[in-house]
């Protein structure tokens, strides 16, 4: 789970769920980042209900109407109801188009053009780095934006195709780099440094506007 490490003085650990529904932990200066992640790991369930509750007071949800705006690849492109009676959700660089969008559909076609996008780049950075994954699966969820297993296998939200592409990056890396090193230590952000060396703003970008990828 990816969080805002904060180190102090203080004697005890602490999280808070900010207003970017993102997790940010409050930790003494000496306490190792593996006792950190297993206090995370032992609040998971915490975490996850804070943070649903955050987001749903973030936004309102779209009503999938005419002229309504919707995120794609980090711009917004208004919904136009079409007259002819396809279900089916187009996109011509302009607009979206669609006589009956809804959530479903706007999921389905999300979807599509994130797999169609992010895993070609999965693939680049993994062979350009040698890092070997096993599965890849594509979900929507409330709270990862992605996770590698013990075993290396790689989920990704595919609401991120909602984000500029370096955000999808960012993310694709982060997880990639989890293949070497299984934590959030030192080694660890200098290895997702040395794949993209630009990465802090991405992840600062995500952590202020993430909220909004998920409002659908």
């Amino acid at each position: 789970m990816d969080y805002q490490l904060i180190r102090s003085k203080r004697k005890t650990l602490s999280l808070q769920i900010n207003n970017n529904a993102e997790l940010v932990v409050r930790a003494p200066n000496r306490l190792s980042v593996k006792r950190i992640e297993q206090f995370i790991d032992e609040k998971s369930t915490w975490i996850d209900l804070k943070m649903r509750a955050r987001s749903n007071q973030q936004l309102t949800k779209p009503d999938y109407k005419q002229g309504e705006a919707f995120l794609y690849l980090g711009n917004t492109y208004p919904l136009n109801i079409s007259l002819d009676q396809s279900t089916k959700l187009d996109f011509n660089g302009v607009n979206f188009e669609s006589s009956a969008a809804n959530k479903a559909i706007f999921l389905e076609w999300y979807k599509a053009k994130f797999r169609e996008i992010a895993l070609p780049r999965l693939n680049y950075y993994a062979q350009e780095h040698q890092l070997a994954y096993q599965q890849v699966r594509l979900k929507s969820q409330k709270t990862l934006w992605g996770s590698c297993s013990g075993v290396n296998n790689i989920n990704l939200n595919y609401l991120l195709v909602r984000a500029p592409i370096a955000i999808i990056d960012y993310v694709i890396v982060h997880e990639l780099a989890h293949i070497k090193h299984k934590n959030h230590s030192k080694d660890f952000w200098n290895f997702v440094a040395h794949m993209l060396p630009n990465y802090k703003a991405s992840k600062r970008w995500l952590q202020d506007n993430g909220h909004k990828l998920k409002n659908l």
